[in-house]
């Protein structure tokens, strides 16, 4: 069970939390919730995502049940290292979009005695791990799995499923892209896609 810690430190090494799951789950809720925590605490905090999300907010990192709070966005991974030398705590949103490198940056900002929180979808719209999320899951001290509702069966979903037609590893969407299912709806629902693609080519 993951314990919050707001308060000062004499450790000479910090730590990295990562929050996972599936679209819909609540990943940069709980993202805001622990970064604005720490601020209420008097803590410097210091928030990134990629330069690619604009979805909703060009700088602010906002969830989908639109609370936001002020980021920085960047075009790297090793832009952080050099944007957070004063930070106590360092967010870091939408961490499958980054480069490969994010984790190395992410264990160097721990090494400096920094709290690094990183939110980010795991597995990708095929079901795959997301860029570097698996390492990010293994160098780890603390992971929160958060998961979605199936919108076809009502169980608990830690699928993106994507309903548009498009083969592109990063498409950025919302409810009109993307649903979240269960492990079973999701097998079902890529198996009638195959079908589907079958049909077409015949």
């Amino acid at each position: 069970m993951f314990l919050e810690y707001t308060g000062s430190t004499k450790h000479r090494f910090g730590w990295i939390e990562v929050i996972c799951g599936s679209m819909f789950s609540g990943k940069t809720e709980e993202l805001i919730r622990r970064l604005k925590r720490a601020q209420i605490a008097g803590q410097k905090v210091d928030i990134f995502k990629p330069e690619i999300d604009k979805r909703y907010d060009d700088e602010e990192v906002v969830s989908h049940d639109a609370n936001s709070i002020r980021s920085t966005p960047v075009e790297s991974s090793g832009n952080i290292l050099i944007l957070s030398t004063d930070a106590k705590v360092v967010g870091i949103d939408e961490a499958q979009f980054f480069d490969a490198e994010l984790a190395n940056v992410c264990t160097q900002l721990a090494s400096q005695g920094k709290r690094v929180i990183v939110a980010g979808l795991d597995m990708d719209y095929l079901g795959r791990p997301f860029g570097p999320m698996p390492d990010l899951l293994a160098i780890a001290e603390y992971v929160t799995k958060v998961h979605a509702i199936c919108i076809r069966c009502g169980s608990l979903a830690n699928h993106s499923h994507r309903v548009v037609s498009s083969e592109r590893l990063i498409e950025l969407g919302e409810k009109e892209e993307y649903e979240s299912l269960c492990r079973a709806c999701f097998s079902k629902a890529m198996e009638e896609e195959k079908d589907e693609s079958k049909k077409q080519s015949s």
